[in-house]
């Protein structure tokens, strides 16, 4: 159709394809939920355009996120596992890093599914413009000087680092998550800001590359909103390795001095809410925070302190979608906003911040889109922290239920009791399951360990299809495999374990 021409958007009603480029679903951002959303749009017949401000496809997760950070841990893990082979009468030299050949290798392992993206739109006919995107009318976006008119826009356009105020990020020592990718050097000093998954995944990193880690996290413990249990052989093992774990502890200020950057700290306020900055997350209660540590002076300053939605400069005020004080736009469970012709997903609607979580609501809000009477509705969204042990959580977490009075069980089944993990030296790892007292219904589950992440898939699929723990404990598991130890937390939660001593008989 030629511009004057009408369609039919939401509700009907007649839409004016007043722009130079038409489409029935416009996307707005190219990362995993937005490519997703615009790809099932377009397999279910509708004209799709895809807006993405950068030369390439797939967002932060895919260029400078998910994709290149795991394959620097996986880089990580071969130089922890090499160090560990030492204790059982393998020894290999020191690694001998050679940063450009590293980057390169990340960069090729982006470059193939940035390719990918590319080709696969193109075989669907979406239309892929580049540039910023603002809205300028309920059915119309501007992208530089081409206008798209649209019948519904799904937007996409993720989240962004926050940024401490008082941080000297003009020094380029000084670095946030997509900064600490490039791997330009690696600091002997290294102070990270934020205990969280980014900033502990990136420690990690470069820990294993040579550097001197102190982590200052103003919460209770690191990972917060993780169950400390499942946190804790994470920190035993780094209290062993880095310099400092300062928790409770704010940094006060970053200043060049002569040999580095001079980083002074200040103990958390008892009264200050953490969280409300959507800085390093919540605080439980406790008493006073510890002493602060002295001024230290390091090579280099990671900033790992959170993401913020990026809603702002959309253009929203002109199409009337709603949107909370922290930039989150709100939408249902078929993730319409609050101007229904207009969908929005992933980072922008708010927590949980991950890849797969947007791209099930990009292809919730295609489909809606379609026609298909069908909304989100999950039982559980795994998160998992790629760091040495990982750990990986799915459903209701134990500080959930204690925070909101839900009544459960608990089921844990320690890895020194396991044989694969014995043979793998992973006996630090543990599997549990939480389950409803009354039912033995899985609620939730959490693990520590080797291949956490790929293990909780066994535990999120039993809590979507709404199993019980005998279900999970009569389905034969391989043996000796990591994976049994799932089967095996569903006995103790059953009360049928003979792998562990025999529970004591009234």
């Amino acid at each position: 159709m030629s511009a004057g021409e009408r369609s039919r958007g939401a509700a009907g009603e007649a839409v004016e394809r007043g722009g130079e480029i038409h489409a029935q679903v416009l996307v707005l951002g190219a990362g995993p939920g937005g490519y997703t959303a615009a790809f099932r749009a377009a397999d279910l017949g509708l004209e799709v355009v895809l807006v993405e401000r950068h030369e390439t496809l797939g967002g932060v997760c895919l260029n400078v996120g998910c994709i290149p950070s795991k394959a620097l841990l996986h880089v990580a893990k071969v130089i922890a596992d090499a160090e560990r082979a030492a204790a059982h009468g393998i020894s290999f030299g020191p690694p001998r890093i050679e940063l450009g050949q590293l980057r390169d290798w990340k960069r090729e392992t982006v470059e193939k599914l940035t390719g990918g993206l590319a080709g696969m739109a193109k075989l669907r006919r979406v239309r892929v413009l580049r540039g910023e995107g603002q809205l300028t009318g309920p059915h119309t976006l501007a992208v530089g000087e081409t206008t798209v008119s649209f019948d519904h826009a799904i937007l996409a356009t993720g989240s962004r680092a926050i940024r401490l105020p008082g941080i000297p990020y003009e020094d380029t020592r000084v670095m946030d998550s997509t900064d600490a990718l490039e791997l330009e050097e690696i600091p002997e000093r290294l102070l990270v800001i934020g205990g969280g998954i980014i900033g502990l995944e990136l420690a990690t990193v470069y820990d294993a590359l040579g550097s001197r880690i102190t982590v200052v996290e103003i919460a209770e413990q690191l990972m917060p909103g993780c169950d400390p249990d499942l946190v804790e052989p994470l920190r035993r093992r780094l209290t062993d390795r880095y310099a400092g774990i300062h928790l409770r502890t704010r940094v006060t200020s970053i200043e060049a001095v002569e040999g580095g950057l001079r980083a002074s700290f200040a103990s958390a306020d008892a009264g200050e809410d953490a969280s409300a900055s959507g800085a390093y997350g919540a605080r439980g209660e406790s008493a006073a925070a510890p002493s602060p540590p002295q001024p230290q002076v390091f090579d280099g300053v990671l900033v790992a302190v959170g993401r913020a939605p990026n809603s702002q400069s959309l253009g929203l005020e002109h199409v009337g979608v709603a949107v909370d004080g922290r930039g989150f736009v709100a939408v249902d469970s078929q993730q319409r906003t609050s101007t229904r012709h207009i969908y929005a997903i992933g980072d922008l609607v708010g927590p949980p911040m991950l890849a797969h979580k947007a791209t099930h609501e990009g292809k919730a809000a295609a489909e809606v889109i379609a026609g298909e009477d069908v909304e989100l509705d999950v039982r559980g969204i795994p998160s998992v922290a790629y760091t040495d042990p990982e750990i990986a959580w799915v459903g209701l977490t134990e500080t959930e239920a204690k925070l909101t009075g839900v009544e459960y069980k608990r089921a844990v089944f320690p890895w020194s009791a396991s044989g694969r993990a014995l043979a793998s030296d992973a006996t630090e790892g543990m599997t549990k399951l939480l389950v409803d007292p009354d039912t033995n219904r899985l609620l939730g589950a959490g693990i520590v360990g080797a291949n956490a992440g790929e293990l909780i898939a066994e535990p999120g699929l039993a809590l979507e299809l709404g199993v019980d723990t005998q279900d999970v404990a009569l389905t034969v598991h391989a043996h000796p495999t990591l994976s049994e130890t799932v089967a095996l937390a569903a006995e103790v939660a059953e009360g049928t374990i003979t792998d562990l001593p025999p529970a004591r008989r009234r």
